[in-house]
């Protein structure tokens, strides 16, 4: 394997890849031990200007975990990211990524990370923002790890979508609800012995507490994790590949114009573990 550097990129979470190319990718077999390993460690890779064309994007991530299909057609395994409903017709869904989110917490077993690539930028906004949510819990005193041993939180779709639409209509409520709430430890521990914080924005309430309490909670959390300091702030350039693990990463895009050309590229691994 080719030397390969990494650079920090924020105190928390992130780091900068230098020495990979597409070549490498595509041939190097021991690339992807050690994007997994250095994934693991610091939570976002940065690789800058690999332009991946969707065929070297899939195999790369099939060499790295098993993909998911999203459709029909020569990659079924890419899924659009952009605001244009001709392109997507999940598009108006895709606004909820402005907020702080972990994917999947209305599932059993979350995803393990996702691949992201920029065909095209937005010319204002459309930044990705990472925080450390193993960061989070390894900020807290010992007796709130103590105390959030016990604590659950409900997670729904409602929770998310009610950020973009607070008042809904019947039929919009009864859509968001054919999804069922899933409810975890807001304290996650992994299979590595690791612990993290379950936080975003399909956080519903927490099991046994009043719900303002519980909503303050939840958002003062969220507020800690995601304080300036703790986040790395992506300005994506067309070519980019970013790397994020979704077990111990919240992420979030910021706001884009509906007509802006932003065009992401997304592979998503399938998870290994629940959130227990």
């Amino acid at each position: 394997m080719s030397t390969i550097t990494l650079e920090k990129l924020s105190p928390t979470v992130g780091a900068e890849v230098h020495g990979v190319t597409a070549d490498a990718v595509a041939n190097d077999e021991d690339l992807a031990a050690w994007t997994l390993e250095a994934l693991d460690a610091h939570g976002v890779l940065v690789f800058r200007g690999l332009h991946l064309d969707d065929a070297a994007q899939v195999a790369f991530s099939k060499r790295l975990g098993k993909v998911e299909v999203f459709g029909t057609g020569e990659h079924p395994e890419i899924f659009l990211v952009t605001l244009d409903p001709k392109k997507n017709r999940a598009a108006a869904y895709l606004r909820g990524t402005f907020d702080w989110h972990i994917d999947g917490m209305t599932e059993d077993i979350p995803i393990m990370a996702t691949l992201l690539t920029a065909r095209a930028v937005a010319t204002e906004g459309g930044e990705t923002e990472f925080a450390s949510t193993y960061a989070a819990y390894d900020d807290l005193s010992d007796e709130d790890k103590e105390r959030f041993a016990s604590i659950r939180v409900v997670h729904t779709i409602a929770a998310t979508q009610r950020l973009l639409n607070p008042n809904p209509t019947e039929e919009e409520v009864a859509v968001w609800n054919r999804r069922p709430p899933k409810v975890h430890p807001i304290a996650w521990t992994h299979l590595s012995g690791r612990k993290s914080l379950v936080l975003g924005s399909t956080t519903e309430s927490v099991e046994g507490m009043d719900a303002d309490e519980g909503r303050a909670l939840l958002d003062g959390l969220l507020a800690r994790a995601t304080a300036p300091d703790r986040v790395y702030r992506h300005t994506w350039q067309v070519g980019d590949l970013v790397i994020w693990d979704n077990t111990g990463v919240l992420h979030r895009a910021l706001p884009y114009d509906a007509t802006s050309p932003r065009d992401m590229h997304r592979t998503t691994l399938f998870g290994k573990e629940a959130v227990q």
